[in-house]
């Protein structure tokens, strides 16, 4: 019978504790009191540019926790407003799940319905792009994928994957969120979990 290890001495536990909490104190200070966190999210958005085209392609996101529109899709789908009225489209194609809510708000501010195409059965934005892609076949014209900065760098590379060239068009969401210091903690925790899901889409080829 082995013998279980003993247990740290309370000092040395002590030790370890104050040591793990500095650390993240640091990093609590680092991200609250420095642009690390807008960085992070330029290096994933690349150039915030404005192109024209003729098929916008607008990702849906997460609905709240009431089931409507959640702050990323309202920025992503204002964007399109703005997009739809300047930059010359004749189709937005929305795709997601969660994206009903953003077809309501297109609708409201005088997208026509016929101008919109959507799917609403991808969970994911590699499904994104495969039923988009079938979706778009017969569609001439210059594509232009619209999502937000934090995600654009993964969802431009799985398109493209996928068989569409389309021109970036990021969303500030996370650049939005780091403009005060109680929103850079959330930004970070985003960005995080997007780094995990660039490493997890890597490894399985899909970018």
């Amino acid at each position: 019978m082995t013998a279980s290890p003993a247990a740290p001495p309370p000092r040395l536990a002590l030790r370890r504790a104050e040591r793990a909490l500095a650390i993240f104190g640091l990093l609590i200070l680092l991200v609250i009191s420095t642009p690390v966190v807008s960085w992070w999210a330029r290096l994933y958005a690349g150039p915030i540019q404005q192109p024209k085209g003729d098929v916008l392609i607008l990702l849906s996101a997460a609905n709240d926790e009431y089931g409507g529109i959640s702050y990323s899709s309202y920025w992503r789908a204002r964007q399109a407003v703005f997009a739809w009225q300047t930059g010359g489209f004749k189709t937005i194609v929305i795709t997601g799940g969660k994206g009903p809510g953003i077809f309501n708000y297109l609708l409201a501010n005088g997208v026509p319905s016929g101008a919109i195409i959507a799917e609403w059965r991808s969970t994911s934005t590699r499904e994104n792009a495969i039923n988009v892609a079938r979706l778009i076949r017969n569609l001439p014209g210059r594509r232009v994928l619209v999502t937000s900065d934090f995600h654009m760098f993964r969802a431009l590379h799985v398109f493209r994957k996928a068989g569409i060239d389309a021109a970036p068009m990021a969303v500030p969401d996370v650049l939005h969120s780091t403009q005060g210091w109680p929103g850079r903690f959330g930004a970070c925790w985003t960005m995080m979990v997007e780094t995990a899901k660039i490493v997890y889409y890597w490894l399985r080829g899909w970018i």
